[in-house]
């Protein structure tokens, strides 16, 4: 822990003194217009394809739990059954806000790109 902490330390000086190291600027985002704005939409999309992902695995997990529940033939496993059943309705709630306020920030995005390409040709 202690030699960790000393290498992070060290690490982190030694980018202090470095500082500005030689970057390559060819492929430097502002080289061309609205680059910016197209990062922010390729980050958004991205983060959606994941949480589109996610939403879905809980989707299924919440499906096959119900099913279980319906076969459960004992209370206690269908106590504990209900229990994780209701943790997982739980998540796939939290999930669909996500996915939905990522729907949003993709919006914001993609109108700031359509922005950005429309302000040279005015």
């Amino acid at each position: 822990m202690r030699f960790t902490r000393t290498f992070a330390a060290a690490a982190v000086t030694t980018a202090l003194v470095v500082g500005g190291a030689p970057v390559a600027h060819a492929d430097k985002p502002g080289a061309e217009p609205c680059a910016k704005e197209q990062a922010q939409v390729t980050r958004a999309e991205q983060a959606l394809a994941h949480v589109t992902a996610v939403f879905e695995h809980q989707k299924t997990k919440v499906e096959r739990l119900q099913e279980a529940l319906a076969a459960a033939t004992t209370p206690e496993e269908q106590a504990r059954l209900q229990a994780r059943l209701d943790k997982a309705l739980a998540k796939k709630q939290h999930e669909k806000k996500a996915k939905k306020a990522q729907l949003q920030r993709l919006a914001k995005a993609q109108a700031r790109l359509a922005d950005c390409q429309a302000a040279p040709a005015a």
